[in-house]
């Protein structure tokens, strides 16, 4: 599996990436130790070109890691179709033990290094580069997220086996699975619903009162809460098939690829507002927020929506 094309390519990306990070991480141990923006000395002078070259380093390495996380889930949709009983990227990642923690872990650094960008250009704006020596330390935090994804993706890629029977995404994600997973199929939809828009609406609320550390607590509350009313109830409308909850399956062609403007919506809306309770900015970023988190609500309300008008009843 490891020299299937589409791997391969993944592998040589994450080289290069382990490459370029020991160099970001070698130079960020050095500006956190010694950083002292109000020194004039040559070694001031020699840490602050060095910390343009991190900060360019680091940002290259995001650049590449957005667009490789959707070749990585393309990559697994492509591999299911020589994999005994997988029908989607669902069944690869079941085939492993350490894919649904892969999966969890590069969800993780997305937001991390989405976070420390956002960090970096405040930083930029300001001639006193306040946050230099905090964005270093968390750079150097991040770095072993960063290692571990790239351990583990490898692990995953390695153990893969073909002719092994695997899972796919109708058993995974049901509720006579024996995964973790089906014990959410407990849950009331009237609950999860009620629990989804009241989540939603609270944003409104804190933005109206601008308590951007209660935003922020709803935004990463809603990540959650919004992936699982995915799973168990809007994605049945979606596939329009009450017991189908696959989230991955709806990435593929057969659904016009929607499944990734989704996430989108979901990754940009969140991130915003996350960031809110870690960095002061302008009302902007709430309503940069609450636009991708509303698109999101809006779009999936809509297939409800659209299916009840042409059904006349709900799944």
């Amino acid at each position: 599996m490891l020299f299937t094309p589409e791997v391969l390519t993944i592998l040589i990306l994450n080289a290069l990436f382990a490459l370029f990070a020991v160099v970001a991480f070698v130079l960020s141990v050095r500006i956190f130790l010694n950083w002292n923006i109000n020194s004039t000395s040559a070694k001031q002078y020699e840490l602050e070109k060095q910390s343009f070259l991190a900060s360019t380093i680091i940002k290259y390495i995001f650049s590449i890691k957005v667009p490789l996380f959707l070749f990585f889930v393309f990559a697994l949709d492509k591999i299911s179709n020589v994999i005994t009983g997988a029908m989607c990227a669902a069944g690869v990642v079941d085939a492993t033990q350490t894919g649904t923690y892969l999966i969890i872990l590069k969800i993780i650094n997305l937001y991390l290094f989405a976070y420390w960008l956002k960090l970096h250009n405040q930083d930029m704006l300001s001639k006193d580069q306040p946050y230099t020596k905090l964005k270093f330390g968390l750079f150097i935090l991040f770095f072993l997220f960063l290692i571990l994804e790239i351990v583990l993706e490898f692990t995953m890629f390695q153990s893969i086996e073909i002719d092994k029977m695997v899972s796919c995404c109708g058993s995974i994600y049901s509720s006579s699975s024996t995964s973790a997973i089906s014990t959410l199929f407990t849950l009331d939809d009237s609950l999860l619903l009620g629990i989804f828009y009241a989540n939603y609406f609270m944003m409104f609320l804190f933005y109206f009162f601008k308590n951007r550390y209660l935003f922020s607590i709803a935004n990463a509350i809603f990540i959650p809460v919004s992936l699982v009313s995915l799973i168990l109830f809007f994605g049945t409308y979606i596939y329009e098939l009450p017991s189908h909850h696959c989230p991955f399956c709806f990435l593929q062609s057969d659904y016009y690829y929607v499944g990734y403007f989704i996430y989108f919506l979901l990754f940009a809306g969140t991130f915003q507002g996350l960031t809110l309770g870690f960095i002061k900015e302008s009302s902007r970023s709430y309503k940069i927020s609450l636009f991708f988190n509303s698109l999101y609500v809006i779009l999936l309300s809509l297939y409800v929506v659209l299916y009840y008008i042409k059904n006349g009843v709900f799944l």
